[in-house]
């Protein structure tokens, strides 16, 4: 197989802070031989419990399958994926469904809610399988819809919502279990610029407000106003990782200071 070389990400200020995730050269590739794809090519990260992290990097980069890797949702080729130190490879299927459903949410590009259901329906479902009673969970089910600003649609269903309003939705859906971690994968990318600033902001005071550590993979530079660190990756590789706070941001140019 052919060696791969990558470079090795900058060192964070915040390099004091527990870690919460960890990659150890991860690869994803498809096929054998001269025919091998890569996905990822050895990518070492390292992200810190209640940060918000910017995953940035064109189309076919790599960073929804670095999103789908960190959040257990695919397996790795090569390498180790470690979730507060626990290596996600050595958890059995009933110790990964409750990583997914206890320590982690998912913020989808498409919302991914379902069709039939209303709004606080579509919140609760994962309580159920977390052993919650209905009546807990519709108590905390409306809580998260007033933090998203729809607790007076809770009996709207999708069709009857607008697209940032369903994605508010699918931002209550991913709190439900009161996770560690929360993985948003485009979650700007179907809406309109005023609708996409307003889902930031409400992840920003999740951020801060509840120290959940976020990690978003996405094409919105308006996400460098919020995060902690910027991780790039291109053709499967972390070409860096930067505190925000060391960018030097020009009209048409984002790079490190000289």
């Amino acid at each position: 197989m052919t060696t791969l070389t990558h470079p090795t990400p900058a060192q964070s200020d915040d390099a004091d802070k527990p870690i919460i995730i960890r990659t150890l050269r991860l690869n994803k590739f498809y096929g054998q031989g001269e025919a091998t794809t890569y996905a990822l090519r050895g990518v070492d990260a390292t992200i810190y419990r209640g940060e918000f992290i910017a995953v940035l990097g064109p189309s076919g980069s790599g960073k929804s399958t670095f999103f789908n890797m960190i959040g257990a949702l695919d397996s790795p080729s090569e390498g180790r994926v470690l979730i507060d130190e626990v290596d996600v490879a050595q958890l059995s299927a009933s110790e990964l469904a409750f990583l997914r459903c206890q320590k982690i949410g998912y913020i989808f590009q498409s919302y991914n809610l379902i069709r039939y259901m209303t709004a606080l329906e579509n919140v609760t479902v994962p309580m159920a399988f977390a052993g919650v009673k209905p009546e807990e969970a519709r108590r905390r089910g409306m809580g998260l819809l007033k933090m998203v600003g729809l607790e007076n649609r809770w009996s709207h269903r999708p069709i009857e919502m607008s697209g940032g309003q369903q994605q508010r939705v699918a931002i209550a859906r991913a709190m439900c279990n009161e996770p560690k971690i929360l993985l948003a994968d485009e979650p700007t990318g179907n809406l309109d610029l005023k609708t996409g600033e307003d889902i930031l902001n409400i992840m920003q005071r999740i951020n801060k407000e509840r120290g959940v550590t976020i990690v978003c993979a996405t094409h919105d530079h308006r996400l460098l106003n919020i995060c902690d660190r910027i991780m790039w990756i291109r053709d499967g590789l972390v070409e860096r990782i930067e505190a925000r706070h060391n960018l030097k941001i020009t009209v048409g140019r984002i790079g490190g200071e000289a």
